[in-house]
């Protein structure tokens, strides 16, 4: 007997064990794309002061190489990861990467300044692979995973430049500089078909058209903006050309808000991003990239600066490269760490290590100058530090931001730290240049340049941790809960300490619609998804034709809390079975309605009623009908004042009302 038992026991562990599998080999095969991806933004960069010999022409034009690589993944980022939420996850990674294969035939067979600004133009586009990358991690991985994965992934950028520099120092040095061009075809096809073959498509997707006038603002004034802050330094700070295009940035910008305030399906969420969390996350992202930069831009430097300049080493390119190594090995190594932080204090103690870090570790190397070991030390701490600040962010990101648009969230996040990481090249470029020394027939930056980048990146880093310690901390409800969960009612403690919900193959993405009284559309309202036990486990927006999606752990009983601007809240409980919602309706407008009657108790029709703040500034009028009524949209909370005057009759009177949520009835007796 006991034997006839063993098989049904060890099945579904087998099962799972199958399962585990298939998600670590999905979580490595994202991890890997990621850092081929970094590769692509490094492996260029030894051989900069070679590139006007090898295809002359001048400094200025090939300094295009490295910002061309830069506009493609900040206008990219954002349009891809939007459509990532939309049309499929796994289906833009792939044409991310077939982006990047094709950029690097380009680079691999041409020969001039032209084709390779076109090859590195599309490599640039493979950036939007990371953001999509965490959100597959998020979708498929269950909650223990989730934070160790996407700590990997976010640490690839420092993984695959430690890597670059390196490699490509090498191949430089032994074979034609088109070979860096062909690893980098050889490496995304790998990773084409690794994904292709082991990612799944993910089932959590969003619908709505696509904001095409919002994408080409977007990408007219972040072209606008980035290409000053890259070409500043050699065009002139003050140059027509440069003041131009910040003043084109800041109208397009200007133009391109409100329009997407006004859109349902936006490009970015101009409202969800207002969103605290979300906004003083991608604020920390801006100052935390801008300080990370300057790690990267300076050691490598510092340590190939000739012995004669009284503080530099003399490295050779792949001396310096593999000097880089350890801050590399670093990211990986505290990446399982920054995620157990994480997973026991939350993503915003996390942040704030990091950036604490980062600053303590730039203020470390404004004395470590002396020894080679010094300056790798304190580029590793640098790196380090720049581990956790980064794993931290998507997590942020995800707890406060609908399941079914992570992507295109993580993708805005991501365009800010590349804004951060221009301007911080910008910004080293301009010290290093200026302060500088003459050396051998050479302008050669002084030590004191050196920290003084240290001393601005800590700043930043110092900045970031402020904006930090204001992100609000989240704790999902079954904190609080119940142990017990009935079994047809699904367990919120799929949510982690964040609000992070890990993937389940049960996960159900189900539509619905939400109409007002007449049966029409209700547009601009929300719907929130909650758990038997009250744990918060999904909200989406409604779109043009008042649909709504929200991600469910399965199948089960529900809240589904509706609001729209205009209209009074309302909850229903629900039992899902699959795919489909039922309908949601509003039926209470939110309005100001009232009676006026006379002092013998007859209605006063057509006298005018206004309403004014206590404060006393004028709101709103209207007129009573034939019964003496009034109806107006109900205000903005707060406390208001409603007058009415019956000239006829020589007589006025006023009430004092209090505004909150509820609809609000106030009536008057002259």
């Amino acid at each position: 007997m006991p034997s006839r038992h063993s098989p049904a026991h060890a099945e579904p562990s087998a099962r799972s064990g199958a399962g585990s599998s298939r998600q670590s080999l999905i979580a490595a095969v994202l991890c890997i794309a990621g850092t081929v991806v970094a590769l692509q933004q490094t492996l260029v960069i030894p051989l900069i002061p070679e590139w006007p010999t090898l295809l002359h022409t001048s400094a200025d034009n090939t300094s295009w190489l490295v910002t061309a690589t830069l506009l493609a993944g900040a206008v990219a980022t954002p349009i891809l990861a939007r459509l990532a939420d939309m049309v499929g996850k796994k289906k833009i990674m792939l044409v991310s990467l077939a982006f990047v294969i094709v950029g690097s035939v380009i680079g691999g067979i041409g020969s001039g300044l032209g084709a390779l600004v076109v090859a590195r133009t599309f490599q640039g586009v493979g950036a939007s692979m990371i953001p999509i990358g965490i959100s597959i991690l998020r979708d498929e991985l269950p909650r223990e995973k989730v934070g160790g994965a996407v700590a990997t992934m976010s640490a690839t950028l420092g993984i695959g430049s430690a890597i670059g520099l390196p490699l490509a120092g090498f191949l430089v040095e032994h074979f034609s500089w088109h070979m860096v061009f062909w690893v980098s075809v050889f490496s995304a096809s790998l990773m084409f078909a690794a994904v292709a073959l082991v990612v799944p498509e993910s089932k959590v997707t969003s619908r709505g058209r696509f904001d095409l006038v919002g994408a080409v603002l977007l990408s007219a004034a972040l072209l606008c903006l980035l290409v000053p802050i890259t070409k500043g330094g050699q065009w002139g700070w003050g140059s027509e050309r440069v003041l131009l295009l910040f003043a084109a940035s800041i109208a397009l910008f200007a133009v391109w808000a409100p329009y997407e305030l006004r859109h349902n399906s936006p490009m970015v969420d101009l409202r969800t991003s207002a969103r605290r969390p979300v906004l003083l996350t991608n604020a920390a992202s801006l100052l935390v990239g801008f300080a990370m930069y300057a790690n990267m831009m300076t050691t490598t430097q510092q340590l190939q600066m000739p012995e004669i300049t009284g503080y530099g080493f003399g490295m050779s390119v792949i001396a310096a490269g593999v000097a880089m190594l350890p801050g590399g090995l670093a990211m990986v190594v505290l990446s399982p760490a920054s995620a157990a932080v994480t997973k026991r204090f939350g993503a915003r103690t996390t942040l704030l290590a990091g950036a604490l870090g980062l600053a303590a570790s730039y203020t470390l190397r404004v004395f470590l100058t002396g020894a080679v070991w010094q300056v790798v030390l304190g580029a590793t701490l640098c790196s380090a530090a720049t581990a956790f600040a980064y794993a931290a962010m998507p997590t942020l990101i995800m707890r406060s931001v609908p399941l079914t648009e992570t992507a295109s969230a993580n993708g805005l996040n991501t365009l800010l730290r590349s804004i951060g990481t221009s301007t911080s090249s910008a910004a080293v470029a301009a010290i290093l240049t200026n302060m500088a020394m003459h050396v051998d027939g050479h302008d050669l930056p002084k030590l004191a340049a050196f920290k003084a980048v240290f001393v601005m990146a800590a700043i930043a880093a110092l900045a970031s941790a402020i904006v930090a310690a204001f992100v609000p901390t989240a704790q999902p409800a079954s904190a609080s809960a119940p142990s017990a969960t009935p079994a047809t009612h699904p367990a919120p403690a799929s949510a982690d300490k964040d609000g992070v919900r890990g993937g389940d193959s049960r996960e159900i993405v189900a539509t619905g619609t939400l109409v007002g009284l007449d049966g029409h559309p209700v547009r601009r309202g929300v719907v929130t998804a909650l758990a038997s036990d009250g744990a918060h486990l999904d909200w989406g927006r409604v779109d043009d034709d008042g649909c709504y999606r929200l991600a469910l752990p399965g199948a089960g009983r529900y809240v589904l809390v509706a609001s729209a601007e205009g209209w009074a809240t309302r909850s229903r409980i629900v039992e899902v079975t699959g795919p489909g919602l039922p309908q949601l309706s509003l039926v209470d407008p939110l309005q100001l309605t009232g009676v006026v009657r006379r002092s013998d108790g007859s209605p006063a029709a057509q006298v005018p009623v206004t309403l004014i703040k206590h404060s006393g500034e004028y709101h709103a009028d209207t007129l009573t009908d034939g019964e003496g009524r009034y109806v107006m949209p109900l205000p903005p909370g707060g406390r208001y004042v409603v007058a009415a005057l019956d000239a006829e009759h020589d007589a006025t009177a006023a009430a004092s009302v209090t505004v909150l949520t509820e609809p609000v009835s106030a009536d008057i007796t002259l």
